[in-house]
């Protein structure tokens, strides 16, 4: 099984891995494009106000620009533990246990703009970019789609068994899921008291980061789906096939007293 995550703006600072090192990612495959997506960010980089331009960064943030000049130089972290905000919040990496790791290196991975899918034990340093930003002010610059799109769908049609995709649909774009039983986008949704389902916004990333977490704490590998939904509904989590005729599936939590917030609690159903 693999679990994907989408990465956040929000990267920790530091690190006390070795600069990067392209060859030490998985995915392997990916090593043209990582390598053809990191230059550009480089050569980007050389010009402070075209970046700011291009990233769509305010005077506030141009410390983000010396980040991505410092990318082949800069200390690194686990994938995990470099990105910050809701989800991560949530997942909570910095306790994890050596038995969790060791899990979560081979289930789990982020979709990176600047590295593509990368393992959630995989070193990587601090940058700045997005899935919509572009690489050049000038015209006729291959978007970020446009490079990850094939070699990402590749990667993960070589991946067997179930795949988990909470990716938003920006990143998601960046390598589509294989056309394949087993192969699941995750929505989150919320049910109020009067029994009313509905998107969850702000809060569903909240809610991917406790799932995440339970299923690297179960260290549970589930063959099929029908196993993967045994195990949640075994565990109180409501987790059904949508009815549209997708293969998505709906990750449904109760809503309490109207605050999405005190999600934390109330995940579980039971």
């Amino acid at each position: 099984m693999l679990i994907l995550l989408p990465p956040s703006e929000t990267k920790r600072d530091g690190g006390a891995g070795a600069p990067l090192d392209l060859g030490a990612l998985r995915f392997p495959s990916l090593a043209p494009i990582r390598r053809e997506v990191v230059e550009a960010v480089l050569a980007l980089s050389e010009d402070h106000d075209a970046t700011l331009r291009a990233l769509k960064l305010g005077p506030k943030q141009a410390g983000e620009v010396e980040r991505n000049r410092a990318i082949p130089s800069s200390p690194t972290h686990p994938a995990l533990l470099r990105y910050t905000g809701v989800l991560y919040d949530a997942l909570d990496a910095d306790s994890l246990t050596e038995a969790h790791w060791a899990y979560a290196a081979e289930h789990v991975a982020v979709q990176s703009a600047l590295l593509g899918i990368v393992g959630a034990a995989d070193p990587i340093p601090a940058y700045r970019l997005s899935f919509d930003s572009r690489l050049s002010t000038e015209r006729g610059v291959p978007s970020l789609k446009k490079r990850w799109a094939a070699a990402g769908a590749a990667a993960l049609v070589q991946r067997p068994g179930l795949i988990l995709d909470l990716r938003s649909e920006g990143y998601a774009a960046l390598a589509p899921l294989p056309d394949r039983d087993g192969a699941h986008y995750v929505r989150v949704l919320a049910r109020d008291s009067g029994g009313h389902v509905r998107a969850l916004n702000h809060f569903n990333k909240q809610a991917k980061g406790l799932f995440t977490r339970a299923l690297i704490e179960a260290g549970v590998v589930p063959a099929t789906t029908d196993e993967l939904l045994a195990w949640a509904a075994d565990e109180g989590y409501e987790l059904t096939p949508a009815d549209d005729g997708t293969r998505d599936l709906n990750l449904v939590v109760p809503e309490v007293a109207g605050a999405p917030g005190r999600l934390m609690a109330v995940l579980r159903a039971s």
